[in-house]
């Protein structure tokens, strides 16, 4: 008998400890990923929202791209990523201002 109130004590402190652990990763904030860019402004600017929206799911803003490689990356990710020509512009204008 007391076995098994040992038993029921510990799975209700289990129970506690998970839904204050879950209640404290909600309620905090989503830590950026590693390789994602600082932050320029509080808006952002056309191209760095359609990057961080078509582009970012897998890749982090590369920290310096001259105008003709980021041209070549985005002519072949417009495909695959199904980019408007204003999108394309728009995010290569972000990349290699």
């Amino acid at each position: 008998m007391k076995m098994q109130i040992q038993k029921g004590a510990s799975l209700a402190m289990a129970a506690v400890l998970m839904s204050t652990a879950l209640a404290v990763a909600q309620s905090s904030p989503p830590a950026p990923p590693a390789n994602a860019p600082a932050q320029k402004s509080v808006q952002q600017d056309p191209g760095e929202r359609k990057f961080r929206a078509n582009c970012g799911r897998c890749h982090g803003a590369p920290e310096q791209l001259t105008p003709r490689i980021a041209g070549t990356v985005l002519r072949h990710m417009r495909v695959r990523a199904t980019l408007s020509a204003q999108d394309e512009k728009d995010i290569l204008r972000y990349l290699a201002p």
